[in-house]
């Protein structure tokens, strides 16, 4: 019956995206892994790409308690490699091939870019402070313990002394990745 459901559900992959061998060849999904991700990326945005909105809209749902909406902008703009607006399934699924099977530096390649807001090759205090914000927004006022008022600045606080390796008030990728593996 295994076989049967298969064939079946390889039946209703009908649209696809130009050169999955491309693909597979560029991230480490299968071809069928690359089928059952597009299949699931056309359901939820059957034009094939994804906006702002659409995509903030359903990043919210894995955060019924808070407010996901900052949180899922900066997601959105490292997903939108082109800076373009929109994430096509191709750039989506090359995210996503990182962030699930890449190695230690490629994932923390793709966090440093995520934190980086302003693209300037560096994490600054204020850039880190607004993830920050946006991971406890999305994280929502039901926590537990209750998070005090000065927790996000604290928590800035606390990676700076980690990460900011020669006390210059910005971390560098290198200083990122160096202590992240430490």
């Amino acid at each position: 019956s295994d076989k049967i459901e298969d064939e079946l559900e390889m039946t209703t992959v009908c649209h696809r995206p130009e050169g999955l061998e491309q693909l597979e060849a560029q991230t480490n999904f299968t071809k069928r892994e690359l089928q059952v991700l597009y299949r699931g990326f056309k359901n939820e945005c059957p034009s094939g790409v994804v906006n702002e909105e659409t995509f903030k809209q359903i990043y919210a749902q894995f955060f019924p308690h808070g407010d996901a909406s900052m949180y899922a902008h900066y997601l959105f703009n490292a997903f939108d490699t082109a800076q373009n607006g929109s994430v096509k399934f191709e750039d989506f699924v090359m995210a996503l091939s990182i962030l699930l099977r890449g190695t230690v530096h490629e994932k923390l390649r793709w966090t440093f870019n995520l934190y980086d807001i302003n693209k300037d090759g560096y994490i600054n205090k204020e850039e880190m402070m607004d993830i920050v914000k946006a991971i406890y927004d999305m994280m929502g006022k039901y926590t537990y313990p209750v998070l005090k008022e000065d927790a996000p600045r604290q928590h800035v606080e606390m990676f700076f002394q980690k990460m900011d390796k020669n006390k210059d008030g910005v971390v560098t990728l290198d200083e990122f990745i160096e202590s992240c593996q430490e």
